[in-house]
Parts: C-alpha cells; structure tokens; sequence
C-alpha cells in the first residue's frame, strides 16, 4: 500500500515487515544473541498483536536475511544466526552482475582499497603481529595449493585491518568473497599444481611488505604492493572482458 501528494510517494510497510524490523533491531543490537531461540509463534502473536500468517511473513523476512533460521518438527522454531558477511557478498555480487560490471573491476577495487588501508596505517608495530603469523602460515601452506589460497585472502583481511577502519575491512570482506569463488574457479581449472610458481611469488610479496613496514617505509609498501597486485590482478583475470556473470552463475 503506498499513499501520496503529487509525485510522492510513501510506501507504508505491511505489518509482516514492521513485527521482522522490531526482531531484527534486537538481533543487530545484541538483546538476541546468535543460538538464541526466538519466542515461540503463539508469544510474538500475542506481543505484537498479529495473526500467524503476518507473523510467518515476519519470519521468512529474516530467515532470507540469514539472521535467523526456522527448524521444522517437534523440536523446532526460530533461531538467531550471527550476520554473515558471505550473505552480504552474495547480494553485492548479484547487483555487480546485474550491471555487467567486469570481474577486473573487483580486482581495480581490491588494490585501491588495500592500497588507502596501508597510508591509513597507525605506525604501531604491534598490529604487524597478526599479518606476520599469516605469513608464516602460508610459507607452511606453500605446497598446499588450496590452503595457501585461504590463507591468502586472510592476508588481504590483515591489510586492510592495518587502517583500523571496521567500514574498510567489512568491505574488504565483501570483495575477497567474490574473488575467492573466482579463485576457486580458477585453481578447479589449471590445477593445484599450476599454483606452486605464483605461491612462491605471492609469498616473497607478502615478506617484502611486512619488511617495508617494519621498516616504517609506508611508501615504499604501498608502492610494493600496489605493484604485487596488479600482477595478480594479470595473472588472475586471464580475459579483460570476463564479467561476474560467468565468475558466480
């Protein structure tokens, strides 16, 4: 239902979407916490004064939001789930598909984004500490293709969490779930084998930035790296023209 003066328009909200807006609010907000059973369908009826129907609406609304999940049977009812950062991933990838958008495009953002996080860097050796544990774990990984690739894009987390920015690193998330599934793509395609070359390269990389910045040269790192990735980036994105449509359908 929507009512309106002229050429505006407000949508008025069904009651389904206020009673899951209400819910929602105490998930995001911590009142419900993740393994949290909600009320059961007969209690939230009753404290927000709605029939079932509006109610299991209220439900599928924030079931499809993966803040909570509905078991059936005896033993069933809702659940709080924690937000998942992948179920962001999945929506910014069905919008940049939409808009045709080139999976090269995901790398040029990457780099920008990992590139503004190292000049936003405090300074503080002590945040180096996790991005050096990293790095050893991928020079144990090196001759494990697959785990070398998760621990890459930890790595790339540990970056950006240089900046101290959580807005910068959920982002960050965001992108590195796209590009993941490309990797994945791309390993199931040439084979682990084919990885080894480009580990080891990926892995002096990783070395030489933790030096600069332990070194205090934030130039020189973001110079480094900004170069390391646009290697990937040509390493990776093997056609130009290559879209998101063909990466996540």
């Amino acid at each position: 239902m929507a009512v309106g003066t002229g050429s505006s328009v407000v949508r008025v909200p069904k009651a389904g979407e206020l009673v899951a807006a209400q819910l929602r609010k105490q998930i995001v907000t911590g009142v419900l916490k993740p393994g949290d059973p909600l009320p059961g369908e007969t209690a939230l009826m009753e404290r927000y004064g709605v029939s079932r129907p509006t109610m299991r609406e209220a439900f599928r609304i924030l079931e499809s939001e993966s803040i909570i999940v509905v078991l059936r049977g005896a033993h069933g009812g809702a659940r709080v789930l924690a937000p998942d950062e992948s179920v962001a991933a999945r929506h910014m990838g069905l919008l940049l598909q939409y808009q045709g958008v080139p999976l090269a495009d995901v790398y040029h953002a990457r780099t920008e984004l990992e590139v503004a996080a190292l000049r936003a860097w405090s300074g503080a050796e002590t945040s180096l500490d996790a991005l050096a544990a990293l790095i050893d774990g991928a020079a144990a990984a090196i001759d494990d293709a697959v785990e070398f690739a998760a621990i890459d894009t930890r790595i790339h987390e540990a970056v950006v969490g240089l900046a101290g920015v959580q807005t910068m690193s959920v982002l960050a998330g965001m992108l590195l779930q796209i590009m993941a599934a490309h990797n994945a793509q791309f390993i199931s395609k040439h084979g682990v084998e084919h990885e080894r070359d480009a580990d080891e390269l990926a892995l002096r990389a990783y070395r030489r930035l933790l030096k600069l910045l332990v070194a205090g040269d934030v130039d020189g790192a973001v110079t480094h790296w900004r170069r390391h990735l646009r290697k990937v980036e040509s390493y990776m994105v093997e056609d130009p023209d290559l879209t998101l449509v063909e990466v996540l359908s």
